[in-house]
């Protein structure tokens, strides 16, 4: 294993805000490279102000924007665009995620900025796109989740469509548009240039439709709530032991059945033609569930899940964030830490999500205030002397 991150020599102008943009920024400075958080100058993004806070920082911004230098400009102030530029200039990844045409409405286009460096790579995350009739529509998280089908998809069977419990599109999209720029990077080392990495809210969404869409285009068939039941296989759903914690089991497949039945006592149900292949059990799935449910009734959900454990059968307690943070395997896995906040603490955490065995990523800097290596960063990337830095400080453009 070496010291050196996988990015260590890639620099990336980070202008986005929420959680897509900044997270793809937090990946890419999680594996090494040198991120710049750009921020208005004062109060910084919006979601600074986002509760719970701790200290008087918002937690929400503190889980996006680990790894990451911060730099605070006074957009309205017309050298702050010429200071973007400058830093664009030495950029490799720029990563945006304005309402499309905002960075050509502040003279940042991807013509003037790819002439500026040919190299440059600009990522750029958006609600639906860049173009298209749709483009300009605002959106969030749960609007991409609803545009796409996907809430009309989750929640109970017979109960109102349902937004996921966390904003799985925004991670979804922060990570489509982190392969997005590695692909970019890697393309660049075979011609030089950088290019344009479009990614959306919307498209991300409409990735997670399994096999809704030809379902509903071959088969005319509609992909409905289904609760935690399996669309596909049975017995496989969440059920409620004997302590009142709940267990999800999954064991649909015609291998894991048998070996469910044998381990729950129910070596019965093998004979039963109701339930003799998985195609059958889906046809049956109201009378196979309630076999199961009044064995898990019957346990502990730790004895359910060890029974099942020891049968090779997956199932697992269905985790309440107090167990999460007490999880041996993720402590293991450094995936619960802490790291070092100048005004917070300890400030805990997820760890690195992707492990590299020669050159592993790291948490190397707290997040930052607003604006706060402002003076460093215009030094180093843009190369203003400390005259030119006041100047713009006595200007007010910083």
């Amino acid at each position: 294993m070496t010291n050196q991150a996988p990015l260590k020599d890639i620099r990336v102008l980070d202008l986005s805000r929420f959680i897509a943009g900044p997270f793809c920024a937090m990946q890419l400075g999680d594996m090494g490279a040198d991120v710049i958080k750009v921020e208005r100058k004062g109060l910084g993004e919006d979601t600074r102000t986002i509760e719970p806070k701790v200290a008087g920082e918002s937690l929400y911004v503190m889980m996006y924007n680990r790894n990451k230098r911060g730099l605070a400009l006074d957009y309205r102030h017309p050298d702050s665009i010429a200071i973007l530029k400058d830093l664009a200039a030495k950029a490799d990844i720029l990563v945006e995620n304005f309402r499309p045409g905002t960075l050509e409405a502040m003279g940042l286009d991807w013509e003037t900025l790819h002439t500026l460096n040919p190299r440059l790579i600009v990522v750029r995350i958006s609600g639906f796109g860049q173009d298209g009739p749709h483009a300009r529509r605002p959106c969030f998280d749960v609007i991409a989740q609803a545009s796409s089908g996907l809430m009309s998809m989750t929640g109970p069977a017979d109960g109102r469509p349902t937004m996921a419990g966390t904003f799985l599109v925004d991670f979804t999209t922060g990570l489509y548009a982190t392969i997005g720029a590695l692909n970019a990077l890697r393309a660049r080392e075979t011609t030089g240039l950088g290019q344009v990495v479009d990614v959306s809210l919307m498209d991300s969404a409409v990735s997670f439709l399994m096999t809704a869409i030809p379902e509903y285009l071959l088969l005319g068939r509609e992909a409905t709530r289904n609760g935690s039941r399996d669309r596909y296989t049975a017995p496989a759903n969440n059920f409620q032991a004997a302590d009142g914690e709940w267990v999800h089991i999954s064991t649909g497949n015609d291998t894991l059945f048998p070996r469910f039945a044998k381990k729950a006592g129910l070596e019965h149900l093998l004979g039963d033609p109701r339930f003799s292949s998985a195609a059958a059990r889906m046809q049956n799935v109201d009378a196979i569930e309630a076999e199961v449910a009044a064995f898990v009734a019957a346990h502990t959900s730790e004895d359910v899940v060890r029974m099942m454990d020891e049968a090779g059968v997956p199932c697992a307690k269905v985790a309440r964030i107090s167990d999460v943070v007490n999880n041996p395997q993720l402590h293991h896995r450094k995936q619960i830490i802490e790291i070092d906040h100048p005004t917070i603490g300890k400030l805990p955490m997820h760890g690195v999500t992707v492990n590299l065995s020669e050159t592993p990523g790291a948490i190397r800097r707290p997040p930052p205030s607003v604006g706060e290596h402002t003076h460093e960063v215009l030094a180093e990337w843009a190369g203003y002397d400390e005259r030119r830095i006041a100047q713009l400080e006595a200007a007010g453009a910083i």
